[in-house]
């Protein structure tokens, strides 16, 4: 098959995936405006894409897609070098008209990929995968703009996508117009062009990269994402559609943040409110209501930034399924002890209290002699 046997097939391929690439970086750095513009907005298209059936054949193509691009463009620069043998050493200048990307593509593609890695466990993994392992974690995982704010708190980060921009600046202003040179448009009247346009599109979209990245690490550095009020009612949402089979579908509709933050404390200090919720359900684990409380209660604390909810009781409940003693209700049900009559004063009679004042009278009987 001339696509894969010979080289203009495989530069072909390269290509035509090669535009697939480029108009996913390009909606990519449109999304990421979104999450400055209207952070809600994001987190929405978060949640809308998440780990839908659309949104999964959207990310298996575009997975192969990379891989396609990353073996072709291997095998062109095997087959290149064979083809060139020791004469590629030969050479000590730099042959004229010739790109310093284009001679240095392979390398730049290595940068960018490293760098795909990166941006992949930093988001798509804590993302769209937990949604499709079915794991409950503690920060929801449509809330893209607390990932934001995960990856940008870091030192490291701004610095790594800095790097990652710059060769992927480089691998885009080649590429994007020797991809149309691969099909053909390879003339005087063209290729300047194309050259022109190429630069023109990949710098802007690489100068609004990193002016995100400037933004998010700014905002990460404020607490933004953790402290705006709307995100906050966003984030109880997304909490509360955990809680559905506990207190409803009602809850989809939305729950106030404090409301879900006063629940959660009151449920983390008498949990054995959850044996009376799993009495009337009993289709509910109680251990599994009471690990997605903790979980709630350990997000609560991660955007209050301080120990609100104390989860300790809930996560043993969670492991044993047992309702830890709660001392108040010991000392309600303690056996009361009944009190103690007091002694009754004995009676007195006329006799014993005139024989009790005797003395006295006498005393000062004496007292009274010796005065005189």
């Amino acid at each position: 098959m001339w696509l894969t046997s010979s080289s203009v097939g495989r530069k072909f391929i390269m290509s035509l995936t090669g535009v697939c690439l480029v108009l996913f970086v390009t909606f990519h750095c449109l999304m990421n405006s979104v999450a400055i513009l209207w952070p809600a907005a994001y987190n929405m298209v978060c949640e809308f894409l998440g780990a839908n059936w659309y949104a999964l054949i959207a990310s298996m193509g575009l997975a192969l897609l990379f891989v396609i691009h990353i073996i072709y463009a291997l095998c062109l620069t095997v087959k290149n070098r064979r083809a060139r043998g020791n004469d590629r050493y030969a050479i000590n200048g730099a042959a004229p008209g010739v790109e310093w990307s284009s001679k240095n593509m392979l390398v730049l593609g290595i940068v960018v990929v490293a760098f795909l890695i990166v941006h992949l466990i930093q988001f798509w993994a804590k993302m769209q995968l937990v949604e499709v392992c079915g794991c409950h974690t503690e920060i929801p995982a449509a809330a893209g703009t607390l990932f934001i704010h995960e990856a940008f708190s870091q030192v490291w980060t701004p610095i790594v996508y800095v790097i990652g921009f710059v060769a992927l600046w480089f691998h885009l202003n080649h590429g994007f117009w020797s991809m149309f040179q691969s099909i053909g448009w390879d003339n005087t009247k063209w290729i300047p062009r194309l050259k022109c346009i190429g630069k023109w599109w990949t710098s802007i979209v690489i100068l609004l990269f990193l002016a995100q990245a400037a933004v998010f690490t700014i905002n990460a550095k404020n607490g933004k994402y953790l402290k705006d009020e709307g995100l906050r009612e966003q984030y109880a949402t997304m909490q509360a559609k955990h809680l559905t089979d506990v207190f409803g579908k009602g809850v989809e509709q939305g729950v106030p943040y404090e409301q879900l933050k006063q629940m959660t404390v009151q449920v983390a200090q008498m949990p054995m409110l959850l044996g009376q919720v799993t009495a009337q359900n009993p289709e509910l684990d109680v251990k599994d209501v009471a690990e997605r409380f903790a979980s709630i209660g350990k997000f609560i604390n991660y955007l209050e930034g301080e120990k609100v909810v104390d989860t300790a009781n809930l996560e043993k409940v969670a492991e044993t399924g047992n309702f830890p003693e709660n001392p108040m209700m010991q000392m309600m049900q303690a056996p009361q002890q009944a009190p103690q009559p007091e002694p009754q004063a004995e009676e007195v009679t006329p006799e014993q209290q005139a024989a009790d004042n005797a003395p006295a009278v006498e005393g000062a009987t004496n007292e009274e002699s010796t005065n005189n």
